[in-house]
C-alpha cells in the first residue's frame, strides 16, 4: 500500500518537529526559516541528532538552532568543495587539451578522429558514445557560445582548448577512460597519480560536483566507489577493520585525499583551513553532540588536520 503524503502548513511542521523531541526558542524565526530553507531540506539533518536508529526522537536539549546550524555547516562545506572543485575542473581541461591537441592536432576534424583513442575492442561503443557527445557540444554550442562562436566565424573551426569550455565535468572523465594509455600516463603524471586511481577520482569528482551544484546533503555522503588505499591513510595512521581503512575510503574524507593529489600546495592548504573553520563553527553552535561524533560521521580521522603538511 502506497503511503499518501498530504501538504503540511508551518504550523504543522513545528509541531512534528516538536513531536520527535526537537526544542523551538523563537517560533516566529523558526517558520521564517523553514519557509525560506524548506523543512524537508532542514529536517534531512535531523539523523545524527537522534537517540538512536530504531528510537527516531531527538536527543534531549537538541534544539531548533542547532539543527539549523547543521544545515548552514553543510551549505558551506559545499559551497567551500565547489570552490576548489571548479579550480580542479579548469586545470584538468587545460591540461586534458594540450596533451590531445599537441598530439592530434587542433581542428576537431583531426584530434576527434576514432583512431586517436584506445583500440581496446571492449571499449568500440564507448569511444563511439564519448565522441558523439563531444561533436554534439560542437554543433551545439559552435554559434552559441561566445568562444565557440568566435572561432568558427574567424577560423572556421573550435580547438580544444577553446572546446573543453563547454564540455560537462562527466565528459571529461569519460575522455580519459577512452584515451590511448600512453595520453592517460601523461596525464596522471601531471598529478603524480597511477592511471588508475586517476580513473576512480574523475567521476567522484564530477559526482561531488553534482551534489554541491545541487544543494544535496554532503557531510555524510559515501561514494558508490572506494578510492585506492595510499600513502596518506598509511602517514595519518588510519585504523583499519577488516583489513580495511575506517576513513578516507569512500567518505568525504576520501575527497580530501583527492584533492591533496589534485591542488597545489597553497590551494590545497586553503581547503583545509576553511574546512577546519567551519567545524569549529559547528562545534560552537552545537552542545548536544560532541565534536568527534561529527567528525566520525563526515569521515574524518581526529588528526585529519595533519594531512596539510603531509
Amino acid at each position: 500500500m502506497i503511503r499518501k503524503k498530504v501538504f503540511k502548513n508551518l504550523d504543522e511542521q513545528i509541531e512534528i518537529l516538536q513531536s520527535k523531541g526537537l526544542t523551538i526558542n523563537d517560533i516566529e524565526k523558526t517558520k521564517e526559516i523553514l519557509l525560506r530553507e524548506n523543512y524537508f531540506f532542514i529536517s534531512g539533518y535531523r539523523y545524527i541528532f537522534m537517540k538512536s536508529v530504531k528510537n527516531k526522537v531527538f536527543l534531549d536539549g537538541t534544539t531548533f538552532e542547532e539543527l539549523y546550524a547543521f544545515f548552514t555547516f553543510d551549505r558551506s562545506l559545499r559551497n567551500i568543495f565547489f570552490k576548489h572543485l571548479l579550480v580542479v575542473e579548469n586545470n584538468l581541461k587545460s591540461i586534458f587539451s594540450y596533451q590531445l591537441s599537441k598530439q592530434y592536432g587542433i581542428r576537431e576534424k583531426d584530434y576527434l578522429k576514432a583512431s586517436n583513442f584506445t583500440k581496446d575492442i571492449t571499449k568500440a561503443r564507448q569511444v563511439a558514445d564519448v565522441l558523439h557527445k563531444m561533436k554534439r557540444q560542437v554543433r551545439v554550442n559552435g554559434s552559441q557560445h561566445s568562444a565557440t562562436r568566435h572561432y568558427m566565424i574567424n577560423y572556421g573551426y573550435i580547438p580544444l582548448w577553446i572546446l573543453v569550455k563547454v564540455l560537462s565535468f562527466g565528459i571529461i572523465g569519460e575522455l580519459y577512460c577512452i584515451l590511448k594509455p600512453e595520453d592517460q600516463q601523461v596525464i596522471a603524471d601531471y598529478y603524480d597519480l597511477d592511471v588508475e586511481s586517476f580513473m576512480i577520482f574523475l567521476p567522484l569528482l564530477s559526482n561531488c560536483r553534482n551534489l554541491c551544484a545541487h544543494e544535496d546533503i554532503l557531510f555524510d555522503h559515501r561514494t558508490q566507489r572506494s578510492i585506492l588505499d595510499n600513502e596518506y591513510h598509511l602517514k595519518l595512521k588510519i585504523p583499519m577493520e577488516n583489513d580495511e581503512y575506517i576513513y578516507g575510503k569512500n567518505d568525504l574524507f576520501a575527497y580530501i585525499l583527492i584533492f591533496k593529489s589534485m591542488l597545489r600546495e597553497e590551494e590545497f592548504r586553503h581547503l583545509v583551513y576553511e574546512v577546519d573553520y567551519e567545524i569549529a563553527r559547528l562545534d560552537g553552535k552545537v552542545s548536544v553532540i560532541p565534536v568527534e561524533k561529527i567528525l566520525n560521521r563526515i569521515g574524518f580521522p581526529n588528526n585529519w588536520r595533519e594531512i596539510v603538511d603531509l
